[in-house]
């Protein structure tokens, strides 16, 4: 029987690691070193203490074998674009990367990372991994490229003492967009010092602007981006006009961060350690990860965040059904094509996502677990009051379309909704531009009408 993500099975204890094959570095012309690059960002450490952790006790197991860890400090579009340039050249193309996975089967097709199947065959522990999870990592070839590291769901954060402040109820349960700007409009009125609600939005905030803010109202319309039935690509969509709207009224209406704000690369490491914590922001839309800043290990400790801030799934456009809506996505660890030692590189993966090392990083980083030994285990279940509200919204979620298109589409996202928060262009006129711009990049033939 197959597992799905976060259907619960009696699972039996797995051994921590099967490493593959004879030790690396046996044969004539394997490297010695094992490049390791990944992204430091912000707030966003956890990852970095994970590799260092795993670092130490690969060179404890493996005598003569040394991880150079390529920690990349940049916003995410930017690390994109730098791991992009290391896979240019086989000098500084690494062994291991950490791989959104939605760029899994774009650096696939470009040649940048090597099929996993061989080891993952081998391996017990893949058995662990739900097999939708698995599929975050599948190239168009069918071939597993990533390894899933955890994934993530989004929702409502709101800030229930400004909303007590406010006259709003608590627990708040939104049921529409009209709802939502309400309760921002009395936040507005009410505590004028405070920034009422903030969506990610802009070219600065690049994936985070076009997933997170962007793509969490479109599906929450009677419309999508892509259709995956026809393999086409959505122009015309009312819901792609609609979901500009909500930006406008949100920064054309004085209901979110300034645009000046809210195109400041660093506007999500504000939002964790200042907006929320000092009561200047009554509600975000953002990630399942976010309390992981504020736990005692993060990196910005706030003992009070589970007593003061609520979480709400986010309403669809009218109410209808599913109800609500989220988006999910997650990150993988990959392998470069040019590794000139693959069995040593596979060995780093292996470890760094058996079930210890996973469970660790799930908790650290607030990772809704894709293992069902993680997800099943108590401690990790105790581990974050929010893990289950996370969860239980996996069932009304999307996925961004698997194709190499999209990070180009995903920039003309984001361009519309930067004219439409500073006032370029109307919400149709920017549809309008995006449709173009859709056209331009896939052809016509690769389109479909919703009109």
């Amino acid at each position: 029987m197959k597992k799905s993500l976060f259907t619960i099975a009696a699972v039996s204890t797995v051994a921590a690691l099967a490493l593959t094959g004879c030790s690396a570095g046996d044969a004539a012309g394997e490297s010695t070193t094992i490049k390791v690059a990944y992204q430091k960002f912000g707030n966003f450490t956890q990852l970095d203490d994970h590799m260092k952790d795993v670092k130490e006790a690969f060179e404890a197991e493996n005598d003569g074998l040394t991880v150079e860890l390529v920690p990349i400090e940049a916003q995410q579009n930017d690390y994109f674009t730098k791991l992009a340039l290391m896979n240019q050249s086989a000098a500084t193309a690494p062994d291991v990367m950490y791989e959104d996975t939605f760029m899994v089967q774009s650096d696939a097709d470009a040649g940048f990372l090597a099929p996993l199947d061989e080891y993952t065959a081998e391996w017990s522990d893949w058995d662990m991994f739900y097999d939708n999870a698995k599929e975050a990592g599948v190239g168009s070839d069918g071939k597993t490229y990533g390894i899933p590291m955890g994934t993530d769901t989004r929702a409502l954060w709101y800030n229930k003492d400004l909303f007590g402040q406010a006259g709003l109820p608590v627990p708040w349960e939104p049921k529409t967009w009209a709802e939502v700007l309400d309760a921002a409009e009395t936040i507005k009125s009410e505590l004028p010092d405070v920034i009422p609600l903030n969506v990610y939005s802009g070219k600065a905030q690049g994936e985070a602007a076009a997933m997170q803010g962007f793509e969490m109202l479109l599906y929450g319309t009677d419309d999508t981006l892509y259709d995956t039935e026809e393999k086409k690509w959505v122009t015309g969509s009312q819901g792609f006009e609609d979901a500009l709207t909500f930006i406008e009224d949100l920064y054309q209406g004085g209901l979110g961060p300034t645009p000046e704000q809210a195109l400041d690369k660093n506007v999500g490491t504000i939002v964790s350690n200042e907006w929320f914590p000092q009561g200047k922001l009554a509600i975000s839309l953002d990630g399942s990860w976010q309390s992981g800043t504020w736990l005692e290990s993060g990196t910005s400790p706030w003992p009070e965040w589970n007593d003061v801030l609520g979480q709400a799934p986010m309403p669809t456009q009218n109410g209808q059904e599913p109800g609500a809506t989220s988006m999910s996505g997650g990150w993988t660890l990959a392998m470069g094509s040019g590794s000139t030692n693959k069995d040593a590189a596979w060995d780093f993966i292996a470890m760094a996502l058996n079930k210890d090392n996973s469970q660790a990083y799930d908790v650290a980083a607030s990772q809704i677990a894709v293992r069902s030994d993680v997800s099943e285990d108590p401690e990790y279940q105790e581990a974050n009051p929010t893990f289950g509200f996370f969860s239980e919204i996996v069932e009304v979620t999307n996925f961004r379309p698997a194709t190499s298109d999209y990070g180009k589409i995903s920039n003309e996202i984001t361009v519309a909704m930067e004219a439409v928060m500073t006032g370029q262009q109307s919400p149709a006129d920017a549809a309008a531009t995006y449709d173009k711009a859709v056209v331009g990049i896939v052809g016509e033939d690769d389109t479909t009408s919703s009109e």
